[in-house]
């Protein structure tokens, strides 16, 4: 694992008092990192570009919402370690090209799309997965017409004076913009530069993976493979019957032991009609949702090997 040091701590601010509304200042198509509660929650990407977690509590449990933009990351972590609830912050540091988050009771670093503490008192600590899936915003509106969406931050101006309100962050830039428009990936990538290198010609360093690890093992199914495969896959993952399917993003449910085919674009099996987006069935039945994680291939390689992918 190479770690390096590219900014000061908290240079990029955590959002610590989330606040949430009906009203979204982005587009159709922004993706959302949406969380099943009562009332739903979707945490934009282009709000988590400038901030990459959010301490939350979300039905009475303290969450993580984290977001690396450079691995496509999207994670979302319970903060209660060993009975302690932690708050998490952005450390400066990159691991593989990966955030690495640092909590401030103990100052210990973890590595975000792992959820391993990797330096620190908690070293050798794991984060668990809370589940939660990646749409558009047009889908969570329409999905979850009772949810709400977090709102922008305010966050101190390099240009205010110490008596001048915070002032909102210019989320209307898309600082990634040409990161993932362009061929390579990595930090360097990201500062113009020619980024790392790949070895494989049979999948992009960039493609979206759904990771899913369960019972001591490790599989990631990457997009393409999964649409390759007629939009639905069935599998199993350490003894866990699964069902990915592949919609606009990746989604994962347990399977409880259907055949599932893709017949005139529709999702079917034991006789219904399933959404792969919820996983609900046209009669009233739900899947269950796998905790998983989104990211870019290259970061499902570096923390799994080279034979972690489906396919």
């Amino acid at each position: 694992m190479h770690i390096r040091n590219v900014l000061e701590r908290d240079a990029i601010p955590s959002i610590d008092d989330p606040t949430f509304g009906d009203e979204y200042i982005g587009e159709g198509d922004d993706r959302v990192l949406a969380v099943e509660s009562a009332p739903p929650r979707a945490y934009p990407f282009r709000i988590l570009n400038f901030h990459e977690i959010v301490n939350d509590t979300v039905d009475g449990e303290p969450l993580a919402i984290t977001w690396c933009p450079l691995c496509a990351s999207a994670v979302v972590y319970e903060r209660t370690v060993d009975g302690r609830v932690l708050t998490f912050g952005v450390s400066g540091n990159l691991a593989d090209d990966d955030l690495v988050m640092y909590d401030r009771e103990t100052a210990s670093e973890w590595k975000q799309s792992l959820g391993e503490c990797i330096t620190g008192p908690l070293e050798g600590s794991e984060l668990t997965i809370r589940t939660a899936s990646v749409i558009t915003w047009t889908q969570f509106a329409a999905t979850y017409p009772d949810g709400v969406v977090l709102q922008p931050a305010h966050v101190p101006s390099e240009a205010a004076s110490d008596t001048d309100e915070p002032a909102p962050v210019e989320y209307t830039d898309d600082p990634y913009r040409e990161y993932f428009e362009g061929e390579g990936f990595g930090l360097d990538a990201h500062r113009a530069g020619d980024g790392r290198t790949w070895d494989r010609d049979n999948l992009g360093p960039k493609t979206v993976v759904l990771g899913i690890e369960h019972g001591g093992e490790a599989v990631g199914y990457p997009a393409p493979r999964v649409r390759d495969a007629g939009g639905v896959v069935t599998d199993e993952v350490g003894g866990t019957a699964v069902v990915v399917f592949a919609a606009e993003e990746l989604h994962a449910f347990e399977n409880p032991g259907y055949a599932f085919e893709r017949v005139d674009g529709a999702f079917r099996a034991d006789g219904t009609t399933w959404d792969p987006v919820t996983g609900e069935s046209t009669d009233g039945r739900q899947l269950d949702r796998v905790p998983a994680r989104r990211l870019f291939a290259f970061t499902w390689k570096d923390d799994h090997g080279p034979d972690a992918f489906y396919g």
